[in-house]
């Protein structure tokens, strides 16, 4: 394995998508292992056999629930109608087991990841240790003598499903046309593809990127819909971030009709007793701009400036790392939220200060009293 690259040239396997216009058709994306999200979302949708559920890739990986997520939905794949998507975290147990992976880069991701990278998981319920890759061929053997279904499953779902109204694909796509000769790791890891200014004749849906990653301003985790360019990207953060939700996209009974959506992120409920009105020029601290200098750090908030822009702030100490570059934060914000009194807001943090709060999707403070319901 050592000397290899990541395998950057087999190209995408494309499978036709047959919707009948007579079922509820919902796309989830970017489970990440949490099956108690799944299962919420699921029973808040109202979901039934008579619905089509379509799961678009990053079944696994950031949890050490992830075998248990993709046993769940291998189950419910055998009685309901159920399509998957291959995303890049299906992917990493794939590139481990094929030698795709230099063995350092194993090894470290392996690492960093303990048993909520699936790979590792799996060599863990067979008894062994990853610490050192000469034992990666055995590890290996030893993975697909004991998964076998699993890993069928996996290897069997194609990295875009298309018709002539949706393509669905976990990454991007350039184009629509020639789809069986893009690159399939391109397909299913395609960072910030909303900003590549890319259009389409269909919708095509994706995961991959949480959302709040493209709001400046406003954290904001509901599906993002660019009708101009025909995009939903529909990533809520689940797993990932500290205010993240789990979304389905539900699409219209006839093409060309309105998207909704449903989601669930596990918070408390209470209900707000006072208005509130939305702060100004406010700002998101999100993943890959979120260095910090701490200027005063506290118990419960530490004031700190923000290196890109310069804006000082207090963010919560909880939500302070230090990383190779230096102290940064978990994605974080100080707006303010539009709340009129009785309105019902999921709490995720209370603080001395108000609470972190969430409404329709985004995240922001709330100062006044909070009732529990």
């Amino acid at each position: 394995m050592s000397g290899k690259t990541a395998n950057m040239t087999a190209t995408a396997v494309v499978r036709p998508l047959v919707l009948d216009p007579d079922r509820r058709t919902m796309i989830i994306s970017d489970i990440h292992g949490n099956l108690p999200f799944l299962k919420g979302l699921l029973r808040k949708v109202g979901y039934t056999k008579d619905d089509v559920l379509i799961i678009l890739g990053d079944i696994l990986e950031k949890s050490v629930h992830g075998l248990e997520t993709l046993h769940y939905l291998m189950e419910l794949s055998r009685t309901n109608t159920v399509y998957f998507v291959q995303g890049n975290c299906e992917d990493v147990t794939l590139s481990f087991l094929r030698g795709s992976w230099p063995d350092e880069v194993c090894l470290r991701y392996g690492s960093m990841w303990g048993d909520k990278c699936a790979w590792v998981s799996m060599a863990h319920q067979v008894g062994m240790e990853i610490q050192d890759p000469k034992h990666y061929p055995a590890i290996r053997a030893a993975i697909e003598k004991r998964f076998p279904e699993e890993l069928e499953f996996l290897r069997a779902m194609p990295q875009i499903l298309v018709n002539d109204d949706y393509l669905l694909v976990h990454g991007g796509v350039p184009r629509e046309t020639d789809l069986e000769h893009l690159n399939a790791h391109n397909c299913m890891k395609n960072d910030n593809f909303l900003n590549q200014g890319y259009a389409f004749r269909r919708w095509v849906v994706v995961g991959h990127w949480p959302v709040s990653l493209y709001h400046r301003h406003v954290p904001t985790s509901r599906p993002l819909l660019l009708p101009d360019r025909h995009i939903a990207s529909i990533d809520g953060g689940c797993t990932l971030k500290a205010d993240g939700q789990l979304n389905a996209l539900i699409l219209p009974a006839q093409p060309g009709g309105a998207f909704r959506y449903v989601a669930y992120d596990g918070f408390p409920v209470m209900t707000a007793q006072a208005d509130q009105e939305a702060s100004d020029n406010s700002i998101n601290i999100r993943w890959g701009h979120s260095l910090l200098e701490v200027l005063r750090k506290g118990e419960e908030f530490s004031l700190c400036r923000h290196i890109e822009t310069g804006r000082e702030l207090d963010i919560l100490t909880e939500f302070l790392r230090q990383g190779p570059e230096g102290t940064y934060c978990l994605d974080t914000t100080d707006y303010e939220l539009p709340v009129s009194a009785g309105q019902r807001l999921a709490i995720i943090r209370r603080t001395t200060r108000g609470a972190l709060a969430k409404k329709d999707g985004a995240t922001g403070w709330y100062r006044g009293d909070l009732k529990t319901l």
